[in-house]
């Protein structure tokens, strides 16, 4: 970058998943299990045209929409998103507190950069999962801020490590930068890993040990992005139900990947002071979320239009987790390591870890060469100097490739594994 640029303009890298939706987009015989984009056949097209052709029949409705908004988001949309969160969490009488504070934003991505110009300075730290979501790590590369992974179980992040980090940062002095910690609390992009309930009160009391310390609150930012996309198991209540002060836990949701991706829409519910500080950094970024798309997600919602969506889209995708599972068994060696997921999009793969999935391995590149793409696992790891990065894993996703694709995909992979392994 030449010089007269910001610094944050400077440092801000391309990020990864451009190259890899680029490469999707850009040769049409690579098969992609590689960017998380949604089941292209699936998208709600009909159910789209008719609530537009709804919405745009009336003058009223129909003005309104293609009118600016507030830059907090439509209440009706934000009534109806409360509302649905409180059942999922077993919760009663705080769906009106939480319209409250609820921001609408052009997905949720949108929320987790505001969120990060509103808490981080450059030189902050950022607690994350180990691994993590890989764009949110450039999110915060671009600020200056320092990521420091927390080793995974299960059932979600170690209390156990994270006891050991905070009081790490605690020894050096450097827990005053400690902003918050980030978790992917359902079918976690890349792991599949969802956060237990218990994890999530130990996690919030661990972190309100650690405040005094700190000087400042220390937030947990959860990302229940694939919260919806569960085809399995019993969904888990979020750590708004246990965050009794309501007070330290910033909620961030999307109706993109349920819904639609190209209608981005997105949503965090926020505690003060922080609110007020994004819905300000939210009025300068944009006026306010796209209030037609806005006026198109309250009709679904409230015409049952969505739900009829997602229970299709829900089987769609429990379908293609399977065709997934049943090539990886086929064709996969022994060796690799894999977990059949109950939601979302990805199954995680662990390579033996003398063979390296990294970019520019034999096994990318080989796999390059017979057009299939997946993510490199080392992409999902934090710059953390306390440890290095795995390089032995990959994140395969069963979202976009027709089924077709994922059997061939998965045989091409498969074939390559094979080859390196014996190698």
């Amino acid at each position: 970058m030449p010089a007269g640029f910001s610094r944050l303009a400077r440092r801000t890298e391309d990020p990864a998943i451009s190259w890899l939706m680029h490469s999707a987009l850009a040769r049409p015989k690579l098969i992609s299990l590689a960017a998380g984009f949604t089941d292209n056949d699936s998208l709600p097209l009909e159910h789209t045209r008719a609530l537009l052709n709804q919405l745009l029949r009336s003058r009223k409705a129909g003005r309104s929409a293609l009118q600016y908004g507030s830059t907090q988001g439509d209440p009706a949309l934000r009534r109806l998103t409360a509302r649905r969160i409180e059942r999922m969490d077993g919760r009663s009488g705080e769906a009106s507190t939480d319209a409250e504070r609820m921001i609408i934003t052009h997905g949720s991505q949108q929320m987790l950069y505001m969120l990060t110009e509103a808490l981080c300075d450059a030189g902050d730290i950022v607690l994350v999962e180990d691994p993590s979501y890989f764009v949110y790590l450039a999110i915060l590369q671009s600020h200056g801020v320092q990521a420091r992974g927390i080793a995974m179980e299960p059932d979600g992040v170690s209390i156990d490590a994270l006891r050991a980090r905070l009081e790490l940062l605690r020894r050096s002095g450097d827990l005053p930068r400690v902003k918050l910690l980030y978790v992917v609390s359902y079918f976690q992009n890349p792991t599949g890993i969802t956060t237990s309930l218990e994890k999530k009160k130990a996690i919030l009391a661990l972190l309100r040990k650690y405040e005094r310390a700190a000087g400042h609150p220390i937030y947990l930012l959860e990302d229940a992005a694939y919260r919806k996309l569960r085809f399995a198991g019993k969904d888990i209540p979020s750590a708004l139900s246990v965050d009794r002060r309501r007070d330290r836990v910033l909620y961030v949701g999307t109706y993109s990947k349920p819904f639609a991706t190209g209608a981005r829409v997105g949503f965090g519910i926020l505690p003060e002071p922080v609110f007020t500080a994004v819905c300000r950094i939210k009025g300068n970024h944009d006026f306010g979320t796209s209030h037609l798309l806005q006026q198109l997600m309250a009709r679904a919602l409230s015409s049952g239009r969505y739900d009829r969506h997602l229970a299709e889209l829900r089987k769609r995708y429990a379908h293609k987790a399977s065709i997934m599972r049943e090539a990886i068994r086929k064709h996969f060696p022994l060796e690799v390591q894999w977990e059949m997921p109950r939601g979302g999009l990805y199954f995680w793969a662990r390579l033996p870890s003398r063979v390296s999935a990294a970019p520019g391995s034999r096994v990318f590149e080989t796999a390059l060469a017979n057009d299939v793409l997946y993510v490199p696992g080392e992409l999902c790891y934090a710059d953390d100097p306390t440890r290095p990065k795995p390089v032995h894993e990959m994140r395969i996703s069963f979202g976009s490739a027709s089924e077709r694709n994922i059997r061939e995909g998965i045989r091409r992979l498969g074939q390559v594994l094979h080859q390196e392994l014996t190698h």
